[in-house]
């Protein structure tokens, strides 16, 4: 029986540039592909997690359009260390810090360019 490897969503964009940018600068995601056709399109990937960016023409900002996906960490604190200086710096509302879900998760929340909801999290004992 064949086995599933990973899921890749894709995350709807207005600008591939300025989102490639969002996700190497500020989430330390690689670029393995790119194509700037009639549409936008861009693989990018970190360790075991990727997702696949398009352009759109869309409009975005209607906040029933916003994307959200969960990408599984093994150590979240440790990923906020390291990505938290950098995230820091953008716009008041665009990232929540550490903290526990009800639901036995620890996530930190970020809001890309998109705008997408990307949240990071790490299953956690119960209280």
């Amino acid at each position: 029986m064949a086995k599933l490897k990973q899921i890749t969503p894709f995350l709807m964009c207005s600008d591939i540039r300025a989102e490639i940018a969002f996700f190497e600068n500020y989430l330390g995601f690689t670029t393995g592909f790119l194509s700037e056709g009639d549409f936008g399109y861009a693989f990018m990937h970190r360790d075991n997690a990727a997702v696949r960016l398009l352009t759109t023409d869309a409009d975005l900002t209607d906040e029933k359009r916003q994307q959200m996906v969960y990408i599984d960490v093994d150590d979240v604190d440790a990923l906020w260390a390291e990505l938290g200086p950098n995230l820091s710096e953008l716009p008041k509302g665009r990232v929540r810090a550490p903290f526990n879900q009800p639901y036995n998760q620890r996530e930190f929340h970020v809001i890309d360019e998109g705008p997408n909801l990307l949240m990071f999290g790490q299953g956690i004992d119960p209280p």
